[in-house]
């Protein structure tokens, strides 16, 4: 492994390490601010951008699958026109200044939304104490790839009063026990290195049950933001009716260039276990390495929580491979700074 040029990967093994902790942290501030569940406000909509957006998504499925509240994330300054008073609008930007989010704020509040923020600070944060919107603080200074854990145990804090019994014992139950698994996907032998070996300099595909979407792309958005390389993400089943058919149609030589990391829950219906199954014959059959990655958890939570730390490992192990920094994500300071030139509307 050639030398990084700074500590980032300290940086964010360390991050990755606090990732347990940060969920309870986070829990207990959005429990604080939770409003009460009402049935005249049953209606969630997360709004929020690139990492912020993340714990959204990742929410999503434990939410729709333990709780009545219609939850759904959008990633966009226009909210969908259902929005209305009877609306729990959730923005989330980690730095404050998303103009996305920003704009999305108004929107909400010009539906009449009942709205809370969460966010490090930035002109969100401002707005919002100065109209009496409550913001759920999350510790400054860092990547915004690696406050998933405060984000999505605030997520979590705030819907607490839609689920059937408090999650407050769970996810102190959930950290402890990914706390120890974080120590071992921390080893230089363990399992997340050896994934990270098996996937190579092979294009990674990451493929989870729908329930568990939002952490394949978690998984991919890792890879190509820590290990600076691309990667692709689907659900099943739906990829059984569009991805299947690229897949039989792709020449060996070209499926020998790929590697498929299965993402399994435990608690998965038999049907989907039998379609997973199915689709492993199909990619060794074409050539494709396949890596079944167990989420051994019958919690759902703690499979969740358990298969970010181990992604979150696997991303900064493939990044050693290839002996780049993950700390830095330059193209989106570029792209960033393009959107805030000076003149850059006139030039659309």
């Amino acid at each position: 492994m050639r030398p990084s040029p700074s500590d980032g990967p300290a940086r964010m093994r360390a991050l990755a390490a606090g990732l347990p902790r940060a969920l309870e942290d986070g829990f207990r501030a959005g429990r604080e601010l939770a409003p009460p569940a009402r049935e005249d406000r049953s209606s969630v909509v997360a709004v929020g951008m690139g990492g912020s957006a993340i714990a959204a998504d990742l929410a999503r499925g434990l939410v729709s699958a333990e709780s009545p509240v219609g939850y759904s994330v959008w990633r966009s300054p226009n909210l969908p026109r259902s929005v209305d008073r009877r609306t729990h609008v959730i923005l989330v930007s980690y730095s404050g200044n998303t103009w996305e989010t920003l704009q999305a704020y108004d929107a909400a509040a010009r539906a009449g939304a009942y709205r809370t923020v969460i966010t490090s600070g930035g002109t969100l944060a401002e707005r919002a104490t100065e109209d009496g919107v409550a913001v759920l603080t999350v510790p400054p200074g860092l990547p915004p790839r690696a406050t998933v854990g405060q984000q999505l145990g605030g997520l979590i804090g705030l819907l607490d009063p839609w689920f059937p019994e408090s999650n407050e014992g769970r996810i102190a139950r959930v950290a402890e026990r990914v706390s120890a698994l974080a120590a071992a996907y921390a080893r230089p032998r363990g399992p997340a290195a050896l994934l990270a070996e098996k996937v190579g300099d092979r294009l990674p595909f990451i493929y989870a049950e729908s329930g568990f979407f939002a952490l394949a792309r978690r998984w991919k958005t890792q890879i190509e933001e820590n290990a600076k390389r691309l990667a692709v993400f689907d659900e099943v089943p739906e990829l059984f009716h569009n991805a299947i058919v690229g897949w039989d149609a792709t020449a060996r030589a070209v499926a020998a260039k790929y590697a498929v990391l299965l993402l399994e829950w435990s608690g998965e219906a038999p049907l989907t276990r039998q379609s997973f199954r199915y689709l492993e014959t199909l990619l060794q059959r074409k050539g494709a390495r396949v890596l079944r990655v167990p989420l051994a958890a019958e919690d759902r939570l703690e499979a969740l929580f358990a298969g970010i730390c181990l992604g979150d490992y696997v991303s900064l192990c493939l990044a050693d491979l290839r002996g780049v920094d993950p700390l830095p994500v330059d193209a989106i300071v570029r792209f960033k700074a393009a959107l805030a030139a000076p003149g850059r509307r006139s030039r659309k």
